[in-house]
């Protein structure tokens, strides 16, 4: 959560950092901030909501300044308002910050003690008089080191001094920090994506790492003050742009995109010559393992929930999954033949990354299913496999989500090829319905007319529940969430045989119930447990696939039918009227849907 930026230059850099923090709302828009340095004094401006209001409160041609700080955050201490926005200052210091600083109380008592006097309610405000109290007695180098040393949690930090007017200082411990390079100017980030605008060329600070960020140089430091020397990384440039073009939001467009970036994942590992899938440089002989635990949250996890069912089908691995907050803080019994897949769209989810951290301690295999390839979480993987998504903006994810498991049961298909699990012609016969799978989920998204008149009902409704069995479920619980996201209404994902089983107690007269029922295994006994619903009142939107079979069942209030494939692939095809439905909602309600409220893209706190 909360993004950052700082530029050190040799001309006025307030239009650009603002500009930066536009492209880092997906972080966080609460409120926003920017401090600059000119004439021997710091200006801080800053507004409770989206930049642009920001925008509207000062003028930037006359914001003086060629070195400055700006924030967009996501709030943990403190109400979102312009008190408690960042940057937050003392008369010589001025700090942005993302993270959780745990012991920010004890330093805070202390602080107070020494006649420091606190305007807002958050924890970062402390880290600004701390500083203030450390320079009195420290030079500057040495005061940010002991400073840092006395900040117990997670940050992300960007700094500026007053006394010195040519340098920013930036530190990273569990929060994403990079550094961009260019011509007479150089920067300050929490992610590459705000960084490309002005620059590919970026070093990412490690944990515990600080650095001293100068128009026209960089020093780097670790934990004890050091200099220490950082490689120089070039970015790729085909994801520099990207912007809404003709479509009102980001996630109507990423919802678009879905058939291009499918088509691009398949791509990049399907040998459609020789019908093989190419993932290469795999570090592990397959014998090496027997079991694969799978780690993510929120839509991730969902990836995750959908790819065991794959892999149980596929192949004989032990196979497991975990909610990453979960995961971290239970007692593990790591084996030397397990395998730990993390996923994660930014890379950066804190909770996966503080999991991987866990594994890579006690030397396990991991493997990373990421969007940003230069992210911690596929840095600090031993494998990395890219999902080639291009950049999602659209906070509630779409695209990532369908990247995430198309890699996921591309990697399971191999793994059960390589263990001799699957006949060749089977195997051969699946990748060939892969290729087809872009053309199947065009076809599958020219549903919009549907879909608009059923969102009307689902936004009238108290609640709603999706059920699904078998590869259904993870799309049931990931359309349940998806309207939460953007509607903010209830909805509950459910195995529909359990239903029975204590949720049908709230099933009334009109309740809208979504029931994935795809004419696979799983179909008669999913039209049985749809009835039970409609028989207590509930309005049943049927999806399913189409197939010349009539539906098995009467008084279905609406029905959608997707294009037909292999059962592998449904769940790609089911998910699209979900992600359209949950858009529709929320269009019709007035709604941001590209930022719902309470909720940031990249997830980098606990």
């Amino acid at each position: 959560m909360c993004g950052i930026i700082g530029i050190s230059s040799n001309k006025s850099v307030s239009a650009n950092i603002v500009n930066s923090l536009k492209k880092l709302e997906y972080r966080g828009y609460d409120s926003a901030g920017i401090a600059t340095l000119s004439d021997g004094k710091i200006n801080e401006f800053k507004s409770e909501g989206r930049v642009d209001k920001l925008e509207q409160n000062f003028d930037l041609k006359n914001l003086k300044g060629n070195i400055g700080i700006g924030h967009v955050r996501w709030a943990t201490h403190g109400m979102p308002n312009s008190v408690n926005a960042h940057p937050h200052s003392s008369f010589n210091v001025s700090v942005v910050h993302n993270g959780i600083i745990e012991n920010s109380t004890v330093l805070k008592k202390h602080l107070v003690e020494q006649g420091h006097n606190f305007k807002s309610q958050t924890d970062t405000e402390v880290i600004v008089h701390l500083i203030t109290e450390n320079l009195k007695t420290k030079d500057f180098e040495v005061a940010i080191t002991k400073t840092l040393k006395q900040l117990h949690g997670s940050f992300a930090l960007g700094i500026v001094f007053k006394d010195m007017p040519d340098l920013i200082v930036g530190a990273r411990r569990g929060s994403p920090l990079a550094v961009g390079y260019g011509p007479n100017e150089n920067y300050l980030g929490s992610d590459s994506y705000a960084l490309k605008s002005m620059t590919n060329k970026v070093t990412y600070l490690d944990d515990g790492e600080f650095c001293i960020v100068k128009k026209d140089q960089v020093l780097f430091f670790n934990e004890e003050g050091k200099k220490i020397n950082k490689k120089i990384l070039e970015l790729s440039s085909n994801e520099a742009s990207y912007d809404k073009g003709d479509f009102k939001h980001f996630m109507a467009k990423e919802i678009e995109e879905q058939p291009n970036t499918i088509k691009t994942g398949i791509k990049e590992y399907i040998d459609k010559t020789n019908s093989e899938i190419n993932i290469f440089n795999f570090p592990w002989k397959v014998s090496e393992i027997n079991s694969i635990t799978l780690i993510g949250c929120g839509t991730a996890y969902h990836s995750c929930l959908m790819a065991k069912y794959w892999f149980d089908e596929l192949t004989q691995l032990d196979v497991n999954i975990d909610i990453a907050s979960e995961f971290r803080y239970r007692k593990n019994r790591f084996k030397e033949n397990s395998l730990y897949i993390f996923v994660s769209q930014s890379g950066e989810t804190a909770d996966t990354y503080a999991a991987l951290d866990l594994c890579n301690k006690n030397k396990m295999k991991t493997c990373a299913v990421v969007n940003v390839i230069e992210s911690s979480i596929a840095r600090d993987s031993k494998f990395v496999l890219p999902i080639h998504c291009g950049p999602e903006i659209g906070v509630a994810s779409t695209k990532a989500f369908l990247g995430q498991i198309l890699i996921l049961y591309i990697l399971a298909l191999k793994l059960s090829s390589l263990r001799k699990e699957i006949t060749k012609e089977n195997y051969q016969e699946k990748i060939k319905d892969l290729q087809d799978l872009p053309k199947l989920i065009e076809k599958s998204l020219l549903i919009d007319n549907d879909i608009q008149a059923i969102s009307s009902t689902f936004n009238e409704a108290k609640g709603s529940m999706f059920l699904g069995r078998g590869f259904s479920y993870p799309i049931a619980l990931e359309g349940a969430l998806k309207l939460k996201e953007l509607s903010y209404v209830h909805a509950e994902g459910y195995p529909a045989g359990e239903m029975k089983h204590g949720p049908l107690a709230l099933i009334e007269d009109g309740m809208p119930v979504v029931v994935l029922a795809p004419r696979d295994s799983y179909y008669l006994k999913t039209i049985s447990n749809m009835q039970e619903v409609i028989a207590r009142g509930a309005k049943v939107l049927l999806i399913t696939n189409k197939i010349k079979d009539e539906v098995v069942s009467e008084n279905i209030w609406e029905t959608i039918e997707v294009e037909n494939t292999n059962n592998d692939l449904l769940p790609f095809l089911l998910t699209i009227p979900l992600q359209k439905l949950a858009y529709y909602s929320a269009l019709k309600k007035g709604y941001d849907i590209d930022k719902p409220r309470n909720l940031a893209k990249s997830v980098t706190v606990e």
